[in-house]
């Protein structure tokens, strides 16, 4: 059984290694795809088209530019500061605060929406 203990929730999140930190990257899908893919969330990939929902840039569209596992946050197109400097920078998200829009596609990343949406017609029958 997994601890609802915070202090063991923190450990388990910052000690997972990168491979399991992969899940902590996920986001909900629009309404749109949702109804067309019949999942509600998946890890946002590079070249994901998104939609930031809270925070500081709220309402900006862009494409996703990096995925950071490590520190579990995302670059997003748009989403830039400006440096003492002058230089502007991009400000890095968490995937919780952002919806997806539009999906790149890939071999992988079809057969889990294939595999998901089986088992959202399972649910719905």
């Amino acid at each position: 059984m997994v601890s609802k203990q915070p202090r063991k929730q923190h450990l388990a999140l910052y000690a997972a290694p990168l491979h399991r930190r992969h899940r902590f990257l996920s986001a909900p899908l629009s309404r749109e795809l949702r109804g067309k893919y019949k999942t509600r969330s998946l890890p946002v990939r590079k070249g994901d088209k998104i939609r930031v929902m809270q925070g500081d840039f709220k309402k900006l569209e862009g494409d996703v530019l990096e995925v950071d596992t490590k520190r579990r946050r995302i670059q997003v197109q748009g989403a830039t500061t400006t440096k003492a400097d002058g230089t502007q920078v991009n400000r890095p998200l968490a995937p919780s605060n952002v919806v997806l829009i539009k999906l790149s596609s890939d071999k992988e990343r079809d057969k889990v929406l294939e595999r998901r949406s089986k088992g959202g017609e399972k649910r719905t029958k």
